[in-house]
């Protein structure tokens, strides 16, 4: 299949800049693959699509503030991204792989100074864009990225450094049941999540049960591949615990929340159908012509053209459901990207 199958035209003004407030006062697509019907609800209207009896997968991937700024020793504000961690050892000193910008403006050797007891040393290049840097820091590197640190929003949300904005969306680009640190781009059909929601779905008698999936930066990448059997997805760490797995094997439908966690169920089913307990890396691509073996409903956002988030839901609901539902979409004004609305695939 060509990737130009899976382009569309969006008006800059449907990318959402902020989240909906209240967090559950989102707008919400149903799309209903049986009846090939498309209609309009609110997201606090979640709890009408659930019976005591379902199964709802969530991903407890909490982002890091993963977006740095700081200055060369010769003057110049570099912006790092982390990316995934390297190594590290007991004396504070943390390597990373890491997207540096400028890119032009650093060499092996380059110290980037953040303040008077942290910076970072420019190891290597790993390719155009990424690099390998050691984080020199004086005591606990969770505690250097509170400080220092600001939510890795993507390139789309436009905010500009020292944002007055920046607490925000540290809290707005985080799920409120996030618990285990590691991602660096948010779960983000899970952001429409309030504590009120995950209560009314518990007094339904609906299972909530916790994944975990670090999301990479790749998420964010279109495709480049004109075949997208030729694409390859960046590998991704995993979990699912035992309890979890029981749960699991044993439900009668499994809503999933967000491609991420679907990417994780479909990553461990075995053959026979069963999740273990497991831990692991992905790099599950999912598109037109898979067959879905344990996921059965989807929440998702609105995503990007040509991206393979896209691509998975076209491949869960059917290529021209999907473009008739994103058509629809932006004739009614729905907000898309990570901080914009969202659809239920039944």
């Amino acid at each position: 299949m060509n990737i130009e199958e899976f382009s569309f035209n969006l008006p800059e003004k449907l990318i959402a800049q902020r989240p909906c407030e209240p967090r559950d006062n989102s707008r919400m697509m149903v799309v209903d693959r049986s009846r090939q019907t498309i209609e309009c609800r609110h997201f606090y209207n979640l709890p009408d699509y659930f019976h005591h009896d379902d199964v709802l997968v969530i991903n407890n991937s909490k982002v890091i503030p993963a977006r740095l700024y700081g200055t060369k020793t010769t003057g110049g504000t570099i912006e790092i991204l982390l990316l995934s961690e390297i190594s590290r050892n007991l004396n504070a000193h943390r390597q990373w792989e890491v997207l540096v910008r400028p890119g032009k403006r650093v060499r092996p050797g380059t110290t980037i100074v953040f303040d008077e007891n942290s910076h970072a040393e420019i190891v290597k290049r790993v390719s155009d864009k990424k690099w390998i840097l050691t984080f020199h820091t004086n005591g606990d590197f969770e505690t250097f990225l509170t400080i220092h640190g600001t939510a890795p929003l993507p390139p789309y949300i436009k905010r500009k450094k020292h944002s007055p904005d920046a607490p925000y969306d540290l809290e707005r680009y985080q799920t409120v049941y996030a618990s285990m640190p590691g991602s660096v781009a948010a779960p983000t059909a899970g952001l429409h999540f309030s504590p009120d929601i995950l209560k009314d779905l518990e007094n339904l008698g609906t299972r909530i049960i916790p994944v975990t999936l670090h999301v990479g930066y790749g998420t964010f990448l279109p495709i480049e591949t004109e075949s997208i059997e030729n694409h390859t997805m960046e590998t991704e760490y995993y979990e699912i615990d035992r309890l979890n797995a029981i749960t699991l094997n044993k439900a009668h439908r499994i809503t999933a929340v967000g491609t991420t966690s679907t990417r994780v169920l479909e990553s461990a089913t075995d053959e026979n159908g069963m999740i273990p307990a497991m831990k692991g890396r992905t790099d599950l691509f999912i598109y037109p012509g898979y067959h879905f073996r344990k996921v059965d409903r989807l929440i998702t956002n609105f995503h990007l053209p040509r991206s393979s988030l896209f691509l998975l839901v076209c491949a869960f609901a059917g290529k021209d459901l999907v473009m008739e539902a994103y058509e629809q979409a932006v004739r009614e004004g729905f907000r898309f990207y990570s901080y914009g609305d969202c659809m239920l695939i039944v």
